[in-house]
């Protein structure tokens, strides 16, 4: 039997996922305008921002990459692109940048789930699809801006697209219709980027002290 497909399984999943592409591709824009980079540059870093996890996504589960058959979805990433660039500069200073990347995050992990589920992947594999579809395509965007991943800050990222994308997945397997399910996912998940953006709320890292980063000589 064929799965049923993301857009068949409530009225919300396909605009959520919509709305995650628009908002990442913006933060692609974002971080070429902020490098005085041309128009061009901006629409590409929007597409690939865009559709980034998406793309590794649909491969992974083995369906159609989704932008390549949606007339729809190239169309907003370079509308935003060139909605970006024409818009003041002050409109994008500060913290605009991560509170966007925020509310893309959220909804797209969201989406990413729900997209798995409806091609037939188990619950765990599918929460892991909505972490990839929400993550990779700011990994390949700071890596195009020569930026640090945000894999290699210690700030709540993953977490968070791992909340959202999670709870989607408990709240389905619970029996919530993923019209609910789905907008109380993404608050979840973006609740928890929000915290982490406003207090600085990190995981502890990895660390040793010197005598364990330096092993004592053995005794003669």
């Amino acid at each position: 039997m064929q799965p049923a497909l993301p857009w068949q399984v409530g009225s919300i999943l396909p605009w959520l996922d919509l709305f995650g592409i628009a908002v990442f591709a913006s933060t692609g824009a974002l971080a070429a305008t902020q490098r005085n980079q041309t128009l061009v540059t901006a629409t590409f870093f929007a597409l690939i921002t865009g559709v980034g996890g998406g793309s590794v996504r649909d491969l992974l589960i083995g369906v159609p990459v989704f932008w390549v058959h949606d007339p729809l979805v190239a169309g907003v990433c370079l509308g935003v692109a060139v909605l970006v660039w024409w818009t003041p500069v002050r409109w994008w200073r500060g913290a605009t940048l991560a509170w966007l990347d925020a509310v893309g995050l959220a909804a797209y992990a969201v989406f990413g789930a729900a997209k798995a589920l409806a091609f037939g992947v188990p619950p765990i594999p599918a929460a892991l699809m909505g972490v990839v579809t929400a993550c990779v395509g700011g990994i390949i965007r700071d890596v195009l801006a020569g930026e640090p991943s945000i894999l290699m800050r210690p700030e709540l990222y993953v977490t968070a697209a791992a909340l959202a994308a999670g709870s989607h997945v408990a709240l389905v397997a619970l029996g919530v219709p993923p019209t609910m399910a789905a907008p109380i996912a993404a608050i979840a998940g973006f609740a928890l980027r929000a915290a982490a953006i406003r207090w600085r709320i990190a995981l502890p890292a990895y660390g040793r002290s010197d005598d364990q980063a330096t092993p004592t000589p053995p005794a003669r």
